[in-house]
């Protein structure tokens, strides 16, 4: 149980890592002042998250818990970049974040579905969850 422990909090850490990255390399071109409040909203969660696995991590493991890496955000930087070179549309922006959304809700349900976490964890890999699937039905308004 203590590596699925381990292994939960760094996969939550680095979704939320990957969402904070996301968002800060998007909200520059967001002109719409409800979606950029929006936004800045989400940051703030993905960091209380972020903070949380830091506040427990120790308990588990000697080390940091998992973020994303520079090549990571290279490429996260890049397709954004892509993605919006011609379109920074609501609809555009929104839908760039609901494909990493997604991918978090993914991850974060796995873990859950295999019930092989303590308490602790599985408290902050809900609220990751629940976060991501709140976002989900607020950016889907945008599409």
């Amino acid at each position: 149980m203590e590596q699925e422990n381990i292994n939960a909090l760094d996969e939550i850490h680095k979704g939320a890592t990957m969402g904070i990255d996301a968002v800060n390399m998007i909200l520059d071109k967001v002109e719409d002042k409800k979606l950029k409040s929006i936004l800045e909203q989400e940051l703030h969660e993905y960091k209380d998250i972020a903070q949380k696995v830091d506040a427990i991590y120790p308990n588990y493991n000697e080390g940091q818990p998992h973020s994303t890496g520079v090549m990571n955000k290279v490429m996260t930087w890049s397709g954004i970049e892509m993605k919006t070179m011609d379109d920074t549309s609501n609809s555009k922006i929104a839908e760039i974040l609901l494909q990493g959304v997604n991918m978090g809700i993914i991850e974060g349900r796995k873990i859950l579905n295999k019930k092989k976490i303590n308490k602790e964890v599985e408290s902050i890999v809900s609220d990751y969850v629940t976060m991501q699937e709140k976002n989900v039905e607020t950016l889907k308004s945008y599409l």
